[in-house]
């Protein structure tokens, strides 16, 4: 585990843009969306803080299926799993009990021990099904 980290004006930007943000978004589009807003802050700040703020546990991070590192303002506490909409960013905290079960299993079978593991699904949520469809009302 890495030394905590200070909190200065830039670390509490970026917490405070992360939490607002909706769903996972990568570095870039946090350094934006505080720019936007007019903070000075430089895009090397935005990923060390995030990293920061990855380690010890206050977001999420993942890898996207294009290969993006993202972000999210963590909520729940512990080991968990999400789900991820691709088109709107919509993320879902999961527990997956089954998950952990499966995972020690498959490790045991092929004689691995201290297992780590990330499982993240992405798919269409529902209200992003529904205006594909057209039928959003």
């Amino acid at each position: 585990m890495s030394a905590p980290q200070r909190n200065t004006w830039q670390r509490e930007a970026v917490r405070a843009a992360l939490a607002e943000a909706r769903g996972f978004v990568s570095a870039q589009q946090l350094h934006q969306t505080l720019r936007d807003h007019g903070s000075t802050i430089g895009l090397a700040t935005v990923y060390r803080a995030l990293s920061g703020l990855s380690d010890s546990g206050e977001a999420d991070s993942l890898q996207s299926p294009e290969g993006e590192n993202l972000f999210r303002s963590c909520v729940m506490e512990g080991h968990h799993h999400h789900l991820i909409c691709r088109r709107c960013g919509d993320t879902r905290e999961l527990q997956a009990e089954v998950v952990e079960e499966w995972t020690q299993k498959v490790a045991a079978e092929q004689g691995f021990a201290e297992i780590e593991h990330v499982v993240d699904l992405f798919g269409i949520c529902e209200r992003c099904q529904r205006l594909q469809t057209g039928s959003d009302s």
